[in-house]
């Protein structure tokens, strides 16, 4: 049986600190991810992808908000639903491209996905996930002022607006995304998902938050019975004392020892925090099975056990 795959991309696999913020340059950046898991489905893994919108849907609000005297601005959950569908849509033709250059012959779909969020979650008193871009603190003070914003540093990188970031609680498409797991690459739970909360008579409601992308890709990786789940960000490995003299890169983390260094606070809140939570949260719901972090060149590595840090039951 071809082993499953849930895979989380990172903001770099979408968009390059080094290019401009256009829909472009998103493409471009799009093509060489694809590449790269083109590579991985050519190995025979069935797949499916999860990625961020960070800086998409702030681009959009932002777009939208500037616009407010010509068109009424878009309500936050449906700047979300436009990202998912500009994302989806450019991994979708990348990727369809990297396949049959490689004579995989393979569909590739992008689906609409809303994912269930608790009203009373404490995240909504907190906001933590940063979105759109990097401000100044000066110009982080004056966002706040003027707007109303909740902008915090970023892991030495400059400030940017957060939002709240609920735990995802189900998948409401999920039938969908099984139904169609052995015919396609299914790209789904884009930015997290749609985060929407279900009213009293069944209907669903969406709300203002981005669910972090690494938590939903866990949900799907358990609800999809995967066998792994990969989280690819910036760097090779984990590491402890980032960006210190001392730091040191981690090859396995267990249960115990990633617990330890959340405790420690040694994971940045907005970077590499949730994808150790998620992937501890896979392995303890998964005793035996593998969640992998790293850097999306060294995918096909970390999947060999070459690089990467595997985090596991014990």
């Amino acid at each position: 049986m071809p082993e499953k795959l849930v895979i989380a991309l990172g903001g770099n696999a979408l968009q390059s600190k080094d290019s401009a913020p256009t829909a472009q340059a998103q493409l471009e950046v799009v093509r060489q991810t694809a590449a790269h898991i083109a590579e991985i489905s050519r190995r025979g893994y069935e797949m499916a992808i999860v990625h961020g919108n960070g800086p998409q849907v702030g681009r959009i609000l932002l777009a939208s908000e500037t616009a407010r005297d010509t068109v009424p601005p878009m309500p936050f959950d449906v700047c979300g639903a436009m990202s998912q569908g500009y994302i989806g849509y450019h991994i979708q033709q990348a990727l369809k491209y990297a396949l049959a250059a490689r004579d995989r012959n393979y569909p590739v779909v992008s689906l609409t996905t809303q994912v269930v969020v608790d009203r009373q979650d404490p995240a909504f008193q907190q906001p933590t996930k940063p979105i759109g871009g990097f401000y100044t603190e000066e110009e982080a003070r004056a966002l706040e002022r003027e707007k109303g914003y909740v902008l915090r540093e970023d892991a030495g990188r400059g400030w940017r607006r957060v939002v709240a970031s609920p735990l995802p609680r189900r998948i409401v498409e999920i039938g969908a995304v099984r139904l169609l797991w052995d015919h396609a690459i299914v790209i789904t739970c884009g930015g997290g998902g749609i985060p929407v909360v279900e009213n009293p008579d069944g209907t669903l409601e969406g709300v203002a938050a981005v669910i972090d992308k690494d938590f939903a890709a866990e949900l799907l990786a358990e609800q999809v019975d995967a066998d792994a789940l990969l989280i690819l960000t910036e760097v090779e490995k984990v590491a402890v004392n980032f960006g210190k003299p001392d730091q040191r890169d981690l090859d396995r983390l267990s249960l115990a020892q990633a617990a330890r260094y959340v405790e420690e606070g040694q994971f940045g809140v907005g970077s590499m925090l949730p994808k150790v939570e998620a992937a501890m949260k896979f392995v303890r719901a998964n005793p035996g099975r593998r969640a992998i972090i790293t850097s999306l060149d060294r995918a096909l590595d970390a999947l060999d056990g070459k690089t990467g840090t595997v985090v596991s039951f014990a």
